[in-house]
């Protein structure tokens, strides 16, 4: 029988977690019309959570985490996917509650997997859930009418995957874009993306959200929610959108409805986990295309997938910038 070399997350009695270097029997991957050798995974905050003691993500244990994989079919029962298919793959289960991106095999149903058409595996894993999300954010916002000419875009949590994403391809497509980050040294990082102006944290420290603020933005992109987003709400143009897809401050909202019954404000929730193969791959095929994030290069740093464990411990104190691409070909 084959064997599947595999990073393992197991939970022991007193609820702490391992996360180890194990060679499994194929028959460890769960069933699936597409069996995919994995070249490349990815570091996000889900696969942190998925390896931390009530972190909420995974549904079992024992489990190989990697919400994110690209790579090569190697075998397939399903007619659109064939042996040599350069794939992707992320979000539904995968790395949560069926094994993940972290070994050199996967086994998927056929409608979690997109086939690449222009893009590398590397490139694909590089983006990622995140550049996914940042491109579904963006389409949010444009969806809502909002033009260049509308004025600038907030983006928060800029230094993040999904933030430096947005950077990228909001600028390119001409957007002016405000980048937020309490990361001081990363003024240049995100100007080299295209940010037309850095600024820290919002709201500054001290000051007051109020229920509406001076209108200052067309749109905001906000992976951080708490008191950021709900700043980001009060200041917002007549007729703005905010497309929000993450929690890294806080689940909280501590806001009025006054922006949305005064100034007409739209809140736009984005998920990238359970939208439909349908639109994943159409979606997937505008990254190949108009939003290629045009600055993967300076965004994205590699890790091995033996040195994951340090880099998911990190990601949870925030001390991570851009997209780290797992590198698991050759990897173990």
């Amino acid at each position: 029988m084959s064997t599947v070399n595999a990073l393992v997350a197991h939970q022991d009695d007193a609820g702490e977690i391992t996360l180890r270097h194990e060679v499994v029997d194929e028959s460890f991957l769960p069933e699936g019309d597409v069996t995919v050798k994995v070249e490349y995974s990815g570091i996000n905050y889900k696969d942190a959570l998925a390896v931390t003691p009530k972190g909420g993500v995974a549904r079992s244990y024992p489990l190989i985490p990697g919400i994110d994989l690209a790579g090569t079919v190697t075998a397939s029962s399903s007619p659109d996917f064939a042996v040599g298919d350069r794939v992707v793959a992320h979000g539904y289960d995968i790395g949560t509650g069926r094994h993940g991106g972290y070994a050199d095999t996967a086994r998927l149903p056929a409608d979690y997997v997109v086939k690449l058409d222009t893009l590398t595996t590397a490139e694909a894993a590089a983006i990622g859930t995140a550049g996914f999300t940042a491109a579904m954010s963006v389409n949010a916002i444009r969806a809502h009418g909002i033009r260049p000419q509308d004025g600038p875009v907030l983006v928060t949590g800029a230094t993040g995957g999904v933030g430096s994403i947005s950077v990228d391809l909001l600028a390119g497509l001409g957007y002016e874009v405000v980048a937020s980050t309490g990361k001081s040294e990363a003024h240049d990082y995100l100007m080299g993306l295209g940010a037309y102006r850095v600024i820290g944290r919002l709201p500054e420290e001290g000051e007051k959200i109020r229920p509406l603020g001076k209108s200052t933005w067309a749109a905001v992109l906000d992976s951080v929610g708490g008191d950021t987003l709900a700043y980001a709400l009060s200041t917002l143009n007549y007729g703005g959108v905010a497309a929000i897809s993450g929690l890294a401050r806080s689940a909280d909202l501590p806001t009025t409805v006054m922006p949305f019954i005064l100034r007409g404000v739209t809140l736009a929730g984005i998920d990238s986990v359970l939208l439909p193969i349908g639109p994943r791959r159409e979606i997937w095929g505008q990254l190949e295309g108009e939003l290629k994030p045009g600055h993967l290069a300076e965004i994205t740093h590699d890790v091995t997938v033996l040195d994951a464990p340090h880099t998911l411990r990190t990601i949870i104190g925030g001390g991570v910038t851009g997209r780290t691409r797992v590198v698991v070909h050759d990897g173990f």
